[in-house]
């Protein structure tokens, strides 16, 4: 797995501290720091998502990757999941998380809480990489949802 971050204020963009990432994949993703108040060269345009953000990002499109795929290798009829992630972080540098709660909600026909409790379970025990990787420096909490479809 490959990617490219460049620095586009470099550029002559509104952002000085704006990038794109090119992912090995081929895709393209953007990044921005927030504005400055006491030193505007220094800050952001607010025109993209932080870097941070995106970890958090990934991370959630990790577990639920691993949930729907969970439920329908176990032959549920799952029709929709979302992940709300909060987060705390360190005060001081580095600003690493140290408490992420996610949120499952996940929503099928005759859906068995079990059996989605288990698959978030397995995700963050197992299959993961993100959010197992995060385990390192964060406690993470999960809660679960299930709506019927």
């Amino acid at each position: 797995m490959e990617c490219t971050v460049t620095w586009t204020g470099a550029t002559g963009t509104r952002s000085n501290m704006g990038f794109v990432a090119e992912t090995g994949s081929g895709h393209v993703l953007t990044m921005d720091g927030a504005p400055d108040e006491a030193k505007p060269e220094n800050g952001g345009a607010n025109m993209a998502a932080r870097p941070m953000e995106t970890v958090l990002a990934g991370t959630g499109g990790c577990t639920a990757y691993d949930v729907v795929l969970i439920l329908k290798r176990g032959r549920h009829n799952v029709t929709g999941c979302s992940v709300k992630l909060t987060t705390e972080r360190a005060e001081t540098e580095p600003k690493v998380f140290t408490k992420i709660h996610m949120h499952f909600v996940v929503s099928g026909t005759n859906l068995p809480q079990a059996a989605v409790e288990r698959a978030v379970a397995m995700s963050h025990e197992k299959y993961c990489s993100a959010s197992i990787m995060l385990a390192k420096t964060a406690d993470i909490t999960t809660s679960v949802e299930v709506v019927a479809a």
